[in-house]
């Protein structure tokens, strides 16, 4: 087979996997709209609504090093399938917990849908950084990651036009009214979360039908089960001081984006009294979209600056923007939390091929870690509501605020080219 023959052979499985970043981004950022939807439907606090992106997270947690080893054991193909699969069935699960209006099964259900997360997003990762030259592997992958705020916006827009209702009484409101009226309103818009999950979940069998079917490389359809210190390949990443500050920083860049997203319409609600929710939705879509272009920035800026340098630089201004919204809650504050979604648009990626870069035959298991760091989308979060409530939703960006720093001091590390061994000895990074 000549070089366009294999050209033309991978065109169409790539296509597969990068569709998969925009799947993960849809249902990542309409959990941004169910917090707003589920705190109306019942009545919750700060800190409780937070439980749904706890819920979600963690089932990245649980599932990512059980995908990691099923994906040695069959291939990354059958993982996206599988992980495709659990998405699904949690998108249907909507309906019954919708038409019971029982919280606790609305966030089982989208910790079925994190499960099935932690498959595609361990297979599909991996698999954009080993397709390709190892050195552009930031930049693949963040080209890769680029089609994932299409799937983010697409989330806002679906949430925002059939979820979100318009319809905010007060607490006075809701108070005058019957207990008719009052059980009806709950229930509309509890049901209105059914429709677009059940088509989710419709769309996302019909892909998993189409990876099915499509042949894939031999690098996505082969296993490595004849290899058996998979719990050896996590023990020497965890000794592995390069190793551990990259899952660090992904965990508090996971916290800090999941963060500033679920709180969006929060924070407007305090900085824009008075402003509808749908409006506030508006807000979060501009956010997105700042995502989204600054991903394409990112990509090309990497042709020209280091990637490790150029992160350290965008953590630096998201820390300022950070600050700024604390010390500015109004619309200035609220334009500084928008903006900082251009400047981390290119840190997850980042982040990831340079913590897997150059660590061999372990990538499926410090892949499976790094998924697992997604954690701190559960913790942060649950954080940041649980400081809002003690104080105000402003105050609350301090947890976003230090994350960046934290990321900010993994870049520089990286960007001089040194971290720390299983020795505590200096090394060179790659």
């Amino acid at each position: 087979m000549n070089n366009n023959d294999k050209n033309a052979a991978v065109i169409l499985p790539l296509v597969l996997i990068v569709s998969l970043f925009f799947l993960w981004g849809m249902a990542n950022n309409l959990n941004d709209i169910l917090i707003t939807q589920f705190k109306k439907v019942f009545s919750l606090s700060d800190l409780k609504s937070g439980l749904v992106q706890s819920a979600f997270y963690t089932g990245y947690f649980v599932f990512a090093i059980p995908a990691a080893l099923y994906v040695k054991r069959f291939s990354y193909k059958a993982a996206v399938i599988t992980g495709l699969l659990l998405y699904a069935f949690g998108a249907l699960l909507f309906y019954p917990a919708a038409a019971q209006r029982e919280y606790s099964l609305f966030l089982g259900a989208l910790f079925i849908i994190a499960s099935g997360l932690a498959f595609l997003e361990t297979s599909a990762n991996p698999l954009v950084v080993a397709m390709g030259d190892p050195a552009t592997a930031e930049r693949r992958l963040n080209f890769a990651q680029s089609f994932n705020p299409f799937g983010c916006i697409t989330g806002i827009f679906i949430g925002r036009e059939f979820i979100l209702s318009g319809h905010e009484p007060s607490a006075a409101d809701l108070a005058a009214m019957t207990p008719a009226a009052l059980e009806q309103f709950y229930q509309t818009e509890s049901q209105s979360v059914q429709g677009p999950y059940l088509v989710i979940g419709a769309l996302v069998l019909l892909w998993a039908l189409f990876v099915f079917l499509v042949r894939f490389p031999k690098i996505a359809t082969e296993s490595t089960s004849e290899r058996s210190a998979s719990w050896t390949d996590y023990k020497n990443l965890l000794a592995n001081g390069r190793f551990r500050f990259g899952v660090l920083a992904q965990f508090f860049y996971v916290g800090a984006q999941v963060c500033l997203w679920s709180f969006t319409i929060r924070y407007g609600q305090q900085a824009l009294p008075g402003t509808g929710e749908k409006v506030l939705a508006n807000y979060l879509m501009a956010s997105l979209v700042a995502f989204m272009v600054g991903r394409f920035v990112a990509t090309a800026l990497m042709s020209r600056v280091k990637p490790s340098l150029l992160m350290f630089a965008y953590a630096l201004v998201s820390v300022v923007l950070c600050a700024v919204a604390i010390l500015i809650p109004n619309l200035i504050g609220m334009f500084a939390v928008v903006a900082t979604s251009f400047f981390m648009s290119l840190m997850f990626p980042t982040i990831f091929a340079l913590t897997i870069k150059n660590i061999g035959d372990q990538t499926k298991a410090g892949s499976s870690l790094l998924v697992m760091s997604i954690i701190g989308g559960a913790v942060l979060s649950a954080l940041m509501g649980f400081v809002s409530d003690l104080s105000s939703i402003h105050v609350a960006v301090i947890v976003p605020l230090v994350s960046f720093a934290v990321i900010a001091a993994f870049a520089w590390a990286c960007s001089n080219e040194v971290y720390i061994s299983a020795n505590n000895a200096p090394i060179a990074a790659s």
